[in-house]
């Protein structure tokens, strides 16, 4: 009711918007090639961090098109077309894009003929003008140090303990695995109180913040707007010994704002998509975000689960899954919509490829309003659980409690970076793969816990020993794809219940058959199958397995 009659308001002043000189419309100008771009793959160091390039090079990740900015040429003709006082609000080299805020959406036709513009996307509108003065508290700088080793006892932790114990995590810090030398993003809606609490004391005095950015005002200022970003933050890099002891307190971090507190418009993915992409390009390891979509002011916008959240078609399932090509592990919230009359993950929880983080309470029973999976396409969501019901967080300048995904979620983000400290040369595929099995109901999924609670000491061990045979393969399908989307090499992990010929088909969504092959494979689990996209254009594409009466259909995206 609340979000219907606030778009009854908005729709009260589109009317009269022509009165007012500061309103803006916000629209995606897709472009339908990146041609004569001054940049070259032979030099990503041009655009690419050292740190993004390291990561590609350990993992065997090539750099492609979807890396190369968007042609700024495109860009300042938009902006010269749509009329005076058109801004550019930001841009998606991953989805070859731009956002573009125009005093008069009629404007927006000048461009819309143009050979190189593939379309446009109305995403929001505003009364006054989005880049607003900011209320960022200030700043903070520090030089890089690394964490000494040292036995961490449980009374160290303090007010994290249970969370922590809960996950086996104390058993990682005790073997040095801090997340020290990691780079995690934290995408949120603000973060008041992370220059001025003792608990981020150690984060910044060591230079352990190393990039901030608000997306949303299109600015430097992330110290302000909400705590919710603090909170969740405080979870991974605390670091008060004796009192509080976040999941990864020696890791580094990138700190991006997305959402925006005065609306809920479709501009917010725009905003986490670039805000993931400069997390890309600044060479995180991890990307996590308690933020999540189903619902906008404008109920022409509201989400569709059956069609929508099939885990690659939202602009924020796109994000987590091209991260995740690149080499970064995307960890999202399944949202806190369990029980109520949406029931279900939200988007980008949804993303094939994201790992998604339920809630749960200290003796592990899920939290009443974890959101549900699976994915529209069955896919199991949540992936596993972490404390979010009642979780240790810093509030103001003290210590308290607060429940919810936005903080069970970036307990494991944490995690997962210690872990990846512990073997850095696996891929987010491993890592992801190493949580999930060793978590407490990985032979038995169900549609709120997904895998269960992960043992992260299980989990180091795991992947220490069986390091890059450690391929990813569920029990929840017997067809697994990735990576999902691809731009050339896509990995079929089939275990069929019988020995069999196994059938491969391609198809275009007209149903044609682009390509067709058969293997001969034993039961259970078998190497991957490797098929080729690259001859294909970019778009969505459907796989058909077949081994005897077993038929799973999948979709692929090339991008």
């Amino acid at each position: 009711m609340y979000r219907s009659l606030r778009w009854i308001v908005l729709a009260a002043l589109m009317l009269a918007g022509s009165k007012m000189h500061a309103q803006q419309y916000a629209y995606i100008v897709r472009f339908a090639d990146k041609n004569n771009t001054p940049f070259s793959l032979s030099s990503p160091a041009a655009y690419l961090s050292p740190r993004a390039i390291t990561r590609r090079t350990n993992q065997g990740i090539a750099v492609d098109s979807t890396d190369l900015p968007v042609n700024r040429t495109y860009i300042d003709t938009v902006l010269d077309l749509t009329g005076t006082g058109t801004k550019l609000h930001s841009t998606s080299r991953w989805l070859n894009f731009c956002v573009v805020l125009l005093r008069d959406s009629a404007n927006i036709h000048t461009i819309e003929d143009k050979p190189w513009v593939a379309g446009t996307e109305f995403i929001a509108w505003y009364a006054d003008s989005l880049h607003r003065p900011s209320d960022d508290a200030g700043t903070a700088t520090g030089g890089l140090n690394a964490g000494n080793k040292k036995t961490w006892a449980s009374a160290e932790y303090g007010n994290t303990w249970i969370q922590t114990a809960l996950v086996n995590g104390n058993k990682l810090h005790d073997d040095n695995y801090t997340g020290n030398g990691k780079l995690i993003a934290v995408i949120d809606a603000g973060f008041i109180d992370v220059n001025t609490h003792p608990g981020f004391t150690s984060m910044l005095t060591d230079g352990r913040l190393i990039d901030t950015y608000n997306f949303t005002l299109d600015e430097d200022g992330v110290f302000g707007w909400d705590v919710h970003g603090m909170r969740a933050l405080a979870t991974i890099a605390g670091y008060v010994p004796g009192t509080y002891i976040g999941s990864a307190p020696m890791a580094s971090f990138a700190l991006y704002i997305s959402e925006d507190n005065n609306s809920e418009q479709p501009i917010e993915l725009a905003n986490m998509l670039a805000a993931t992409e400069r997390a890309d390009s600044v060479g995180a390891d991890v990307v996590t975000t308690s933020l999540g979509y189903n619902l906008f002011d404008n109920p022409a916008d509201n989400f569709v689960f059956a069609t929508d959240f099939d885990g690659i078609s939202t602009i924020a399932a796109k994000a987590a899954n091209i991260a995740t090509a690149k080499g970064i592990l995307f960890v999202a919230t399944a949202g806190n919509e369990g029980g109520g009359g949406w029931n279900m993950v939200l988007t980008p929880g949804d993303a094939d490829s994201a790992l998604t983080i339920g809630s749960v309470d200290f003796t592990g029973v899920s939290a009443p309003n974890s959101g549900y999976g699976p994915n529209a396409t069955g896919r199991v969501k949540p992936d596993v659980c972490g404390m979010g019901q009642l979780a240790a967080i810093f509030n103001g300048t003290g210590y308290g409690n607060q429940s919810g995904t936005s903080f069970s979620t970036p307990q494991i983000a944490g995690w997962a970076a210690c872990l990846w400290q512990a073997y850095p040369t696996a891929t987010p595929f491993q890592i992801k793969e190493a949580i999930i099995r060793c978590a407490s109901r990985y032979t038995s999924p169900t549609a709120q816990q997904g895998y269960g609670i992960p043992d992260f000491w299980c989990a180091v061990n795991m992947i220490l020993s069986i390091g890059d045979d450690l391929v990813p393969f569920t029990t929840a399908s017997w067809v697994t794809a990735n990576p999902n989307p691809t731009h050339d090499i896509v990995n079929i992990i089939v275990a069929p219940d019988e020995d069999n010929d196994v059938s491969f088909q391609v198809t275009d969504m007209t149903g044609r058959v682009l390509i067709s092959r058969v293997e001969h494979l034993r039961k259970g689990y078998n190497d991957a199958v490797a098929i080729s996209l690259s001859h294909l254009p970019a778009g969505i594409y459907t796989l058909n397995v077949v081994a005897g009466t077993q038929h799973q259909v999948q979709k692929l995206v090339k991008f």
